[in-house]
C-alpha cells in the first residue's frame, strides 16, 4: 500500500449504493474515485493507480466480473471485493474463482462492510513479507506450482478445498495460507472433523450456555468464536454427520452461530478452510456430503502432492526433517548414507512426508550416532513401489490392512521400549543401552510415547 491515505475505487450503476460507499470509505478516512460504469471502471484502471476496488456484480454495460478480468490484466496486485444480489452465491463463487477476495451482499451491513474494506487493505500490507517459497521445502514442478498457488490463495478470503492423501501436509499448508494473509495476527483454529462424538459436535463447533445439558458447567464459545476474526481450519470435514453439514452450511452463509442454550446470535468473521483425504466430489455423489456444502467449501481447489510425485525433494526434505529433529534432541545431525537415501527415494510411502518423518526419527534412534544407514530405516519393503501399485498395495510385515502404517509402528517401537525397561527393571539409562540410543534419545521417545513415569532420574 502506498504512504498516500490509500485509494478505493468504488464501481456502482447505483447512486444510492456509490454514496453509501463514498460515505463510508470517507468515515474510515479513505480517498474513494466512483464509476458507474464498466467502460468508465476501465478508463480509470488504466489512468490511476488504486489500492482496493469494489465492484457491484450487475452493471448498467456489463458485470463486476469484467471487472476483475481487466484489473488482472492493468493492476493485478489489486485486491477486488464484489457486491451481489442476497442469495446470489453462483455470482460470488465465480468472482472469487475469478480472482476477488470476498464480496458481499445486499442489503449492504455496515460492520460487514468495514471488515471487508480493512480485509482488502491488510491484503495489500501483507504484499511485501508474502514468502511461503521460505517455508515449504522442494522444488519439484509440483511444489513450485503449490507455492505459487499459496502466494495467490493468501490474499483470497474464498474458502479453500485442501485435497491430498493422508500425511501429505494439508494441514501445513493451510497454516501457510493462514500465515501469508491479512488474518495472520488473529487465531488460526484446527479441528479434526472425525475426532469429535457426533453428540458434542454443535457445543465444540458453535459454543454453549452454562447449565445448557448436562456437563454444561461452564459457558462454552465454540470453535467459530474462539476462530473469529482468523482462520478455522476443518480437517477431515468429510466424516461430518449429514445433520451436522447443515448446521455448517447455515453458520458459514449467515456468518453468524446461536451457542447451544442460547436466545440470540454471535456474529462472526472468519475463514473457512477445509481439507479430507477422501475424494469430496465422490462423497457428494454418493449422498455421504450435501452438494450445497461442497459448492460453498470448495471455492477453490488446493491439491498437495502425494511424496511419491515428488521423489527429487526427498533428500531436501531429509535435510530439514533430520535438522529439526537433532535440533530438539540437542544432538549434531547425523550423515544420511548413499545406500540409505537411495533406499528412501526408491520406496512408495503411503504415508507420505508422515510416514518420511517417523522413519527418520525411528532411524536417529537406531543409529549409532553419526551415519544412519538403509538398515536403521527399517523400511517395510526395498522393492521401489510405483504409482500404479499405490491404490493395490499389499500389507507386508504381518501388519493388518486397517491399521494405519504410522499406528502400527508407533506400536512396535512401543513394545521394544516397554520390553527393554522391564528388563532393565525401568531402569532408563541401562535400557537407553540396550535398545542402542542415547539416553536424551530415549527419554525424548518416552515422552512422545506417554511412557514417562516421572521425571526423577533412574534408580
Amino acid at each position: 500500500m502506498s504512504a498516500e491515505t490509500p485509494h478505493v475505487l468504488v464501481v456502482d450503476d447505483e447512486a444510492d449504493l456509490r454514496e453509501l460507499l463514498v460515505i463510508t470509505l470517507g468515515r474510515m478516512k479513505l480517498k474513494a474515485s466512483t464509476a458507474d460504469s464498466l467502460a468508465s471502471a476501465r478508463d480509470l484502471l488504466e489512468k490511476h493507480r488504486f489500492d482496493l476496488c469494489l465492484t457491484d456484480m450487475n452493471l448498467g454495460d456489463g458485470t463486476g466480473l469484467e471487472v476483475i478480468d481487466f484489473a488482472a490484466q492493468t493492476a493485478p496486485d489489486m485486491p477486488i471485493a464484489v457486491i451481489t444480489a442476497y442469495g446470489n452465491m453462483e455470482m460470488a463463487t465465480a468472482a472469487m474463482k475469478g480472482g476477488a477476495y470476498d464480496f458481499i451482499a445486499k442489503p449492504v451491513a455496515l460492520d460487514r462492510l468495514r471488515q471487508l474494506i480493512q480485509d482488502g487493505l491488510g491484503i495489500r500490507q501483507n504484499e511485501d513479507t508474502n514468502t511461503p517459497s521460505d517455508n515449504l521445502v522442494g522444488d519439484s514442478p509440483a511444489m513450485l506450482v503449490l507455492k505459487e498457488q499459496v502466494r495467490k490463495l493468501a490474499r483470497s478470503q474464498a474458502p479453500i478445498y485442501i485435497s491430498g492423501e493422508s500425511g501429505s501436509g494439508k494441514e501445513r499448508i493451510a497454516r501457510m495460507i493462514h500465515a501469508q494473509g491479512p488474518r495472520r495476527e488473529k487465531a488460526f483454529v484446527a479441528v479434526n472433523c472425525g475426532a469429535i462424538p457426533s453428540e458434542l459436535m454443535e457445543s465444540e463447533f458453535f459454543g454453549h450456555r452454562k447449565g445448557a445439558f448436562t456437563g454444561a458447567v461452564e459457558d462454552r464459545k465454540g470453535l467459530f468464536r474462539e476462530a473469529d476474526g482468523g482462520t478455522l481450519f476443518l480437517d477431515e470435514v468429510a466424516d461430518l454427520p449429514l445433520h451436522m453439514q447443515v448446521k455448517l452450511l447455515r453458520a458459514i452463509q449467515e456468518k453468524s452461530v446461536r451457542p447451544v442454550g442460547e436466545a440470540r446470535e454471535f456474529p462472526v468473521n472468519l475463514r473457512i478452510l477445509c481439507a479430507t483425504h477422501k475424494d469430496l466430489a465422490r462423497e457428494m455423489a454418493e449422498g455421504r456430503f450435501r452438494q450445497d456444502l461442497f459448492y460453498r467449501l470448495n471455492v477453490i481447489e488446493a491439491h498437495v502432492p502425494p511424496l511419491r510425485e515428488r521423489r527429487e525433494d526427498i533428500p531436501g526434505l531429509v535435510d530439514h526433517i533430520l535438522a529439526r529433529l537433532s535440533d530438539a534432541w540437542q544432538i549434531s545431525p547425523p550423515k544420511i548414507s548413499t545406500g540409505a537415501m537411495q533406499a528412501l527415494q526408491g520406496y512408495g510411502f503411503p504415508g507420505n512426508v508422515r510416514e518420511l518423518e517417523n522413519i527418520l526419527e525411528r532411524a536417529l534412534t537406531l543409529c549409532d550416532g553419526s551415519q544412519i544407514t538403509e538398515e536403521n530405516l527399517s523400511l517395510q519393503s526395498t522393492t521401489p513401489i510405483t504409482d500404479t501399485d499405490i491404490p493395490h498395495r499389499k500389507t507386508e510385515a504381518g501388519r493388518p490392512s486397517q491399521i494405519p502404517l504410522e499406528d502400527y509402528l508407533q506400536d512396535i517401537e512401543k513394545q521394544e521400549i516397554l520390553q527393554a525397561l522391564e528388563e532393565t527393571h525401568w531402569n532408563r539409562t541401562a535400557a537407553a543401552k540396550k535398545l542402542g540410543m542415547t539416553f536424551r534419545s530415549l527419554r525424548y521417545r518416552l515422552k512422545k510415547l506417554e511412557l514417562d513415569q516421572d521425571d526423577t532420574g533412574d534408580s
